[in-house]
């Protein structure tokens, strides 16, 4: 049987306030601000979950979009995994999306990803520096893999698979 995820004791935060952003669990109630983010971004984005990820695909529609953002609300329910929408500080602009996943690797615990709309990238430094430390100071991971940013795809691809 596979270990938990997350420590049953432990509550996944739905909300942070940080500087620069509000994160806000991710689901079907942004849509629109969500859809938008994605579609101003997605030529840039292609390739945000690895080299072989087609998201988001150049025709996703609006109904894709939501039916994805209710898996996500669903996964964080069930604890499987985290995502969260990342507002601008005044809360009416989607900046971009946060995801934590557990890890495929054994050497890790967990695995995120994370990216800013492009009218917004001077932002995307500030908010992986935002992401490292808030899962360090205040989830309970130790071992946090960035696919793409802190370990490449290269060396991804080569950390062993436990699922």
């Amino acid at each position: 049987m596979q270990k938990s995820f997350i420590p049953n004791s432990f509550e996944a935060p739905r909300f942070l306030k940080a500087n620069y952003f509000h994160f806000r669990v991710l689901d079907d109630t942004v849509a629109q601000l969500d859809y938008e983010a994605v579609m101003s971004s997605q030529q840039r984005l292609k390739g945000i979950f690895g080299p072989g990820s087609d998201w988001p695909k150049s025709d996703m529609t609006i109904e894709e979009n939501i039916a994805s953002l209710q898996v996500h609300k669903q996964e964080f329910e069930s604890r499987e995994a985290f995502a969260y929408s990342v507002f601008s500080d005044s809360k009416d602009t989607c900046l971009g999306s946060v995801y934590i996943d557990q890890s495929q690797s054994p050497n890790y615990e967990c695995e995120v990803y994370l990216w800013v709309r492009d009218d917004s990238i001077t932002l995307e430094k500030e908010l992986y520096q935002t992401v490292l430390n808030w899962l360090q100071e205040h989830w309970p991971f130790s071992k946090i893999a960035f696919p793409g940013r802190s370990i490449t795809w290269k060396d991804w691809a080569k950390e062993p698979k436990c699922r």
